[in-house]
């Protein structure tokens, strides 16, 4: 049970990911201009699709086939967010950002082919109209958080902890969090993010605290990719 769990949450997203890219290709044979439609509205339409797939699979098709109900406990979703979960985020975030730079610091140390510099394709693109930075806040910032913390720290930590030591359901979740992000910096980043991710989610028993941080630690990376691309320039004169 413990290999099966990754195994079939890395294996769903990427048959979600293969559905979707065959309904593009499908909507492009049938000669329906998507060129022509908002790129921002397509992105944002496709990364619900993409997320409502993968999380019907995973939880899905075990309760079909075996009568594997997925309860609120298992997913971490047995209350609703409290003041604890509000003010923990900071803390985390923090943790966090120590934890993604001493990680990637190293991996510059060790591994001499790492690109630090390696960007995460967003699937958004020279936003304009506000409706498209809302479409993309609003995909970013609030569904992939939310999506991601039920999938990952919410079905996969919390159904990996009763077959294995809690530091290694941690660890599990975590490389397989990281590995579906591609880039390896990127995958750094994100391993270092769900270690903290998991922590926040045994210490508070919900993943409350979990989708707040990853809304901030995403709601940070829109700002810098969308909003004020040049602050790093700034701030180094």
């Amino acid at each position: 049970m413990f290999l099966f769990l990754p195994a079939w949450v890395f294996v769903s997203f990427f048959v979600s990911q293969a559905i979707v890219t065959g309904i593009v290709w499908l909507l492009a044979a049938m000669h329906v201009p998507l060129a022509s439609y908002n790129q921002a509205v397509l992105s944002a339409s496709l990364a619900a699709i993409l997320y409502v797939i993968t999380l019907a699979l995973v939880i899905g098709v075990p309760w079909l086939m075996k009568k594997r109900r997925v309860s609120q406990t298992d997913i971490g979703l047995t209350r609703l967010p409290s003041w604890t979960d509000i003010l923990i985020t900071p803390a985390g975030l923090i943790i966090y950002f120590i934890l993604s730079s001493l990680l990637i610091l190293l991996a510059t140390r060790v591994l001499p082919w790492f690109d630090v510099n390696q960007v995460q394709d967003t699937g958004f693109r020279q936003l304009s109209g506000q409706y498209e930075y809302i479409l993309a806040f609003a995909t970013l910032v609030v569904i992939a958080p939310v999506a991601e913390e039920v999938l990952f720290r919410g079905y996969l930590y919390g159904k990996l902890k009763k077959f294995v030591p809690i530091w290694v359901a941690i660890l599990a979740t975590s490389i397989l969090f990281g590995s579906i992000h591609g880039a390896w910096n990127l995958a750094i980043d994100t391993f270092a993010l769900s270690i903290v991710l998991c922590l926040l989610r045994e210490s508070t028993g919900n993943i409350w605290a979990s989708i707040l941080l990853h809304m901030a630690k995403n709601g940070i990376a829109f700002y810098i990719l969308f909003i004020n691309p040049t602050i790093f320039t700034t701030l180094g004169g």
